[in-house]
């Protein structure tokens, strides 16, 4: 376990504590929830990002190939 100091303006401050009292949580339980959660969501990708990984033909085809073998239960989880 490691500890972390940080400095937030107290109005950052004061919506931490609200939102962690809201929970019942303590305020580094609710730090550590709250960027647990924000870490492992789903990521929004721009138009750019989207249209260069449907552009990549060889990705494309891995992924294919992956579903595939997903499917034919072909694989070896290491």
């Amino acid at each position: 376990m490691k500890t972390l100091t940080m400095r937030v303006d107290d109005s950052i401050y004061h919506m931490i504590k609200a939102a962690a009292n809201g929970q019942k949580r303590n305020i580094s339980n609710f730090i550590e929830f709250a960027t647990l959660q924000y870490l492992t969501s789903v990521q929004y990708v721009d138009n750019n990002e989207m249209n260069e990984i449907l552009n990549d033909k060889e990705l494309i085809q891995n992924l294919k190939d992956g579903f595939k073998n997903l499917k034919a239960e072909d694989y070896t989880i290491v």
